[in-house]
């Protein structure tokens, strides 16, 4: 197979990983930065060129679409969609995990355990957000924020109610959830490709961060999941029609709470954490699944 792999950077440790796990099983890779793309439209004709000539070799592509290049790089994967090429993660599916409002009340509705979630458009009412999650300590995220930046740990009410008008006053967009303090300052990574769990790590945070984010300084162990882990993992994925994702959980004293589902999820992390071949399993699901849906997107998602 001829396989795309969009990303900025082929230096990158995911974007080598899965270079090289697509020539390792015959198939041939290339590198293609979504944002030198040109996206053409006619009738019954869709095309991408790039670096002058036309996109239309591909079997099949691999997503690494940053966050803050979402409108651009969605719009490129749907025009492969459009020219029946196989995408790893969906246009649609690669937005609706890009906000983190939307992907909330997708799994609210869905019945998955959730850490108590406020938002709301009026600082004014912070008594009544506080109440809402169960007091302080909480935790205030930018709907934008990635990697853990934009996060805060408000101690108490008073410096809760202040964040929270300060990031209002920014005209920023921001959630209000409950903190878990039986998480300890840890969460887990469950690595899901194609509706199963290949791989999972526990990312714990550095002594007096309570972000266990490994680009804060984190540090990850390999993880076995209990089943109700697997099945919130699974689930979540399934919801978000993503075919890949990285799902962030919380243990807690009601189950695993879900954090977030990433559409985009490294590779670095999980592999020198599990072992396994994680950018294998990406192709193996690519091969499976070239040329017809797959189940993941045989499902329809009601978002």
């Amino acid at each position: 197979m001829n396989i795309g792999i969009l990303s900025r950077n082929p230096n990158l440790y995911s974007t080598k990983r899965l270079v090289e796990a697509c020539e390792d099983r015959g198939h041939e890779a290339e590198v293609i930065d979504h944002l030198r793309c040109t996206i053409v439209m006619e009738q019954n004709k869709p095309t991408i060129i790039y670096k002058g000539r036309s996109l239309d070799y591909f079997n099949a592509i691999v997503p690494r679409i940053g966050a803050s290049v979402t409108f651009y790089g969605s719009a490129v994967v749907r025009q492969f969609e459009m020219m029946k090429v196989f995408t790893a993660v969906e246009s649609q599916a690669l937005i609706r995990s890009r906000d983190k409002l939307r992907s909330l009340q997708i799994m609210s509705r869905a019945g998955l355990g959730l850490p108590k979630t406020v938002f709301t458009n009026y600082s004014r009412d912070t008594d009544d957000i506080l109440n809402a999650v169960g007091g302080a300590p909480v935790i205030i995220k930018l709907l934008e924020g990635t990697q853990g930046l934009g996060v805060v740990l408000a101690d108490n009410r008073k410096s809760a109610a202040s964040v929270i008008e300060a990031f209002h006053g920014l005209k920023a967009r921001v959630i209000v959830q409950e903190f878990i303090k039986e998480a300890g300052g840890a969460d887990i990574r469950a690595f899901v490709v194609d509706g199963e769990v290949v791989g999972a790590m526990k990312r714990q945070a550095k002594e007096g961060e309570f972000r266990s984010n490994l680009h804060r300084g984190g540090t990850s162990s390999v993880i076995k999941l209990s089943r109700k882990e697997k099945s919130a993992a699974i689930a979540a994925a399934k919801k978000m029609g993503l075919g890949v994702a990285g799902v962030d959980m919380l243990q807690s004293s009601r189950g695993p709470l879900i954090l977030e589902v990433n559409s985009s999820p490294g590779l670095e992390g999980i592999e020198n954490a599990t072992g396994i071949d994680i950018a294998g399993k990406i192709v193996e699901y690519l091969e499976r699944n070239s040329g017809r849906k797959s189940k993941i997107q045989k499902d329809k998602v009601n978002a």
